[in-house]
């Protein structure tokens, strides 16, 4: 039975594969193991070990922390940087805009928030 916990760890992986625009064969090549346990470590089939978390966190370069992040008492808080993060449609607009310059970057949120207000 998968708890809650790995399984929150493991979106976390995938959602931060995602956002830097990694592929599982990738990540699985820099830590050295089979991107078929990148899969299982993603949908919370597979415990991940500390180490192997240690790893996984240099590959993606972020803290350990990162990873329990949404986490409270062992249990997985609703949040809207969570449900965000679950539409790869919205992590693509992430990662484009971020690819931008700083001043076209303000541009199109300036803009976004127009049309938001607008709505």
């Amino acid at each position: 039975m998968k708890h809650n916990v790995d399984v929150h760890v493991g979106k976390r992986i995938r959602h931060r594969r995602w956002m830097i625009g990694m592929t599982q064969q990738q990540l699985a090549e820099k830590v050295g193991i089979k991107f078929q346990q990148i899969q299982k470590y993603e949908t919370g089939m597979n415990r991940v070990s500390a180490s192997r978390l240690w790893d996984i966190a240099r590959a993606v370069d972020v803290p350990i922390s990162f990873f329990f992040e949404g986490l409270e008492d062992g249990q997985v808080q609703n949040s809207v940087e969570g449900d965000i993060l679950a539409d790869k449609e919205a992590l693509q607009l992430v990662r484009a805009y971020y690819a931008m310059p700083e001043a076209q970057r303000r541009q199109i949120f300036e803009l976004a928030r127009v049309l938001s207000d607008a709505a």
